[in-house]
């Protein structure tokens, strides 16, 4: 995880004081929050939005969490924190073994919480760098901008969905997996599988150019895809991964 970006909590929980609580203190540590009262809103946000960390209460009303829980590790690796009672080691036990990464017993210091919240983050951000995961990255983060892979979104710094075509963001996926290196079109045609549809190298420039027409400043002297000359092209930004 690149340490100059804002991770993103989702917080699931029924109580308003416990999300108003979370939120506004996880807010005021460099955190960005979005909050849901039920499984259907989680899954709902999840699959919306590039999430760092899920913060579950496993007592949802009418629901069951350790279902939702299961649900949400078999959908993708993210970190997991459960809200359990004081009394519920059972739940306890039987959330971590279902691949939760922590818990916190309510009634919980919102500074506990947050000191939770980043151990797990820190771990992950170590697990990002193993080569197995590969495959199942779900959401890339760059100088402001989040390509969402799920989703197929590109948002800009300022909130705003970008539209890409399927070139674009196959070209841009592949940048994302090779931050800071630089690419040959042969490589970037076998990465994005471009290759698929157009089998001339120059479909790499024209993807390039259109690339940089809706995420540079200025696409006649772009500071985020570097022309490498002679070699290929290359993205100047840390990037942060979410798997």
């Amino acid at each position: 995880m690149n340490t100059h970006t804002t991770p993103h909590i989702l917080v699931v929980d029924d109580d308003p004081d416990i999300r108003d609580l979370v939120s506004e203190y996880l807010g005021k540590n460099d955190m960005r929050v979005s909050v849901a009262v039920s499984g259907r809103a989680m899954f709902e946000i999840f699959d919306r939005e590039a999430i760092d960390l899920v913060v579950l209460d496993l007592k949802l009303p009418g629901e069951d969490g350790m279902q939702l829980a299961r649900a949400l590790r078999e959908r993708a690796a993210v970190p997991i924190v459960l809200l359990t009672g004081q009394n519920e080691e059972a739940d306890r036990v039987m959330g971590l073994e279902l691949g939760a990464d922590d818990y916190v017993t309510k009634p919980f210091s919102p500074r506990e919480l947050l000191a939770r919240l980043r151990a797990v983050l820190r771990r992950y951000q170590v697990q990002a760098t193993l080569p197995e995961r590969d495959n199942t990255r779900r959401a890339f983060r760059f100088s402001g901008w989040e390509l969402n892979l799920r989703t197929r979104r590109l948002v800009s710094p300022s909130g705003l969905s970008v539209e890409l075509s399927n070139g674009e963001l196959s070209l841009l996926n592949a940048l994302c997996r090779a931050p800071q290196r630089v690419l040959s079109r042969d490589q970037l045609l076998s990465m994005s599988r471009l290759h698929e549809a157009e089998v001339y190298d120059r479909t790499v420039d024209v993807q390039i150019r259109r690339l940089r027409l809706k995420i540079e400043t200025d696409a006649t002297n772009p500071i985020l895809i570097l022309t490498e000359r002679g070699a290929g092209y290359r993205l100047a930004s840390d990037v942060e991964t979410l798997y």
